[in-house]
């Protein structure tokens, strides 16, 4: 997929990892749409970009449509998703009062799994009605996963399983979309740069970092733009979920 020709939606587009890959992918000349709830990060960074933003809870169908919208009525078309909006507050399933309520294991499902799928169903319907490029291909929906969709920590039940179906559903979404030339990708991220780890202190993160084999420190999220942008150029990219961790495998806590 040449990235000069495509339109692409970032969900979390603000910050982290999904701001990370907005730079890049516009650096390479892709046209952009962040979707993202923090309208005033969303707004700044569309600007810096030259790019469209809409306010987006992924979860809602009519907000994603709306973003779907804005990238086909501006740009005239989509041809990329990367999903990086998400949530993951830790809680144990039975805590020190009592069992976790089953709303706040819902909400995690729903933002990063619904929330997820609900993405990609109305991405890649946009995506069929359009002409193939000369290497037949329509569209590249790249989902963000964690490493603790395989080595998930105590307190970590719901994030982990709201990541596993992401996994999980990787391959059967590039098997059903294969037939409209679109590829559908995973990336399971280890420990990164993300505002959630940036907000420790400095010692914290740099003990955060030890704990990776190599190398040892944490991830930027500029490393995380470069695979997903690989993904996009590499047409054999399809159907896998890709761990970028520096060869971490989680404690148990």
């Amino acid at each position: 997929m040449n990235l000069a020709q495509s339109v692409i939606i970032i969900t979390g587009g603000a910050s982290g990892l999904g701001a990370a890959t907005a730079r890049r992918l516009a650096s390479a000349g892709a046209k952009l749409v962040l979707a993202d709830l923090n309208e005033d990060l969303g707004q700044a960074l569309a600007s810096e970009l030259n790019a469209q933003f809409v306010r987006c809870n992924v979860t809602s169908p009519d907000d994603a449509q709306a973003a779907i919208d804005s990238a086909i009525n501006t740009y005239g078309g989509l041809t990329g998703l990367i999903n990086c909006a998400g949530i993951g507050t830790p809680a144990k399933a039975v805590g020190r009062d009592g069992p976790l309520a089953m709303e706040a294991f819902t909400k995690i499902i729903d933002v990063n799994l619904n929330g997820s799928f609900n993405m990609i169903r109305l991405a890649a319907h946009a995506m069929m009605q359009a002409e193939p490029n000369d290497k037949g291909e329509r569209g590249v929906i790249i989902n963000t996963a964690s490493v603790a969709a395989y080595d998930g920590q105590i307190g970590q039940p719901a994030y982990a399983a709201s990541k596993a179906g992401l996994v999980g559903m990787t391959l059967p979404l590039a098997r059903e979309f294969s037939r409209s030339g679109i590829r559908v990708m995973t990336i399971a991220p280890g420990l990164f740069k993300t505002p959630l780890l940036e907000s420790l202190p400095e010692e914290a993160q740099k003990s955060l970092g030890m704990q990776v084999p190599f190398p040892s420190r944490l991830g930027e999220p500029d490393e995380y733009a470069q695979l997903a942008q690989q993904i996009f150029e590499n047409t054999m990219l399809n159907g896998e979920t890709i761990r970028l961790d520096g060869a971490i495998r989680m404690a148990p806590k």
